[in-house]
């Protein structure tokens, strides 16, 4: 099924890490076996992936012991398990078939950085440089102050994975912050043929926030489609900043494009099918990173079609009658965007405080 989904011209990659999943030979298994193409990683992940198991407790007692504080002993954890996937993930990066396309394995910047640009680029950097693996992603959220965090990045040769993206005004701007870095870059008399990035536009949570909106206006026949509408939206976008004379000028030197990688792709409505955001935006130059869960589903009973250029009008129409109801998409967007930094945080300081709990103990 996910070798089918890479025919046509789309990507499956899992979000989720856990140490029990790349120790037991799960994950290669699933590499080499379900064609998976990559991995990310965000807060939450880690906080359950840490929390529910003990194959983190040693390590955390010696970090500990010498004398590491608590951020500092979660990055150290959560670096040893990105390095080993990118091991892992290293053969599909360095395939023929699609070069700086895929492999990747992300890694986000504390979610307490989402408003300050100065301690993203810092951190990115300081990740980065300490993963030292060509096919690691540094995540960093499309917040306004995110913008410039992620151009400059960009221009320091820093593979970049733009996340928490709900609209089209800011996939723009993270269009932009994308080609200037590369651009920069260019200036300063360096390469960009290595970098790659994807922009992680973010699905069912926006069907969450609309649907009871548009329940309550009597406009039952469009629930659950504004996510897929917009991401529909946002391709078209991604084709003509991609086909642009702008980016041309830097293909010829080597630049990849921004990969669309579809994010939070599980089915939160029960009413719908677990499969629907999956099977609804499967296209070209695409990635999708899928829960556990949802990716069994897929493999058991998903249907692959290019779905993400099918019915377009239908898709404009969607988005239009949303609008004229009188929902304002930028700001659904934004709360959406301050609701997903706070989504991240609590996990990350649950987290936190778990370590916290050990020293407690040691």
């Amino acid at each position: 099924m996910v070798r089918e989904t890479y025919r046509h011209g789309q990507s499956i990659w899992l979000d989720l890490i856990d140490r029990q999943l790349i120790r037991s030979g799960a994950l290669k298994d699933m590499i080499e076996n379900e064609c998976l193409t990559g991995m990310t990683s965000n807060p939450t992940i880690f906080e359950k992936s840490i929390s529910s198991s003990d194959l983190y407790t040693k390590d955390i007692k010696d970090l500990i012991a010498s004398g590491k504080g608590n951020e500092e002993i979660f990055y150290c954890l959560a670096l040893e398990d990105i390095q080993a996937a990118a091991d892992l993930f290293l053969p599909v990066y360095q395939s023929p078939e699609k070069p700086g396309g895929d492999g990747f394995v992300s890694l986000e910047v504390s979610p307490k950085l989402a408003h300050d640009t100065a301690g993203s680029i810092q951190q990115a950097n300081l990740l980065w440089n300490k993963a030292h693996r060509k096919n690691v992603m540094i995540k960093i959220p499309a917040t306004a102050e995110g913008i410039p965090a992620i151009r400059r990045c960009i221009g320091e040769g820093i593979n970049i994975n733009i996340t928490l993206l709900f609209g089209l005004n800011r996939y723009e701007q993270v269009i932009d912050a994308y080609l200037s870095g590369l651009e920069d870059r260019l200036h300063a008399g360096q390469a960009i043929d290595g970098i790659a990035s994807v922009a992680s536009f973010f699905l069912s949570r926006i069907d969450v926030m609309i649907d009871p909106i548009l329940e309550k206006k009597g406009l039952h026949q469009l629930k659950g489609n504004t996510a897929v509408a917009l991401a529909k939206r946002a391709y078209t976008v991604y084709k003509k900043a991609f086909t642009s004379r702008r980016f041309k000028v830097l293909a010829d030197r080597g630049a990849h494009p921004q990969r669309l990688l579809w994010a939070s792709t599980s089915t939160k409505d029960p009413s719908f099918p677990d499969t629907k955001y999956v099977e609804a935006l499967i296209g070209n130059d695409t990635i999708d990173t899928i829960p556990m869960e949802s990716l069994h589903a897929f493999l058991d009973h998903g249907k692959v079609a290019d779905t993400l250029e099918s019915n377009l009008p239908e898709a404009d129409h969607v988005l239009a009658s949303v609008q004229t109801s009188g929902i304002d998409l930028e700001e659904i967007a934004q709360h959406l965007e301050t609701e997903g930094i706070d989504k991240f945080i609590k996990p990350y300081e649950k987290l936190i405080a778990s370590i916290e709990a050990h020293r407690a103990d040691a």
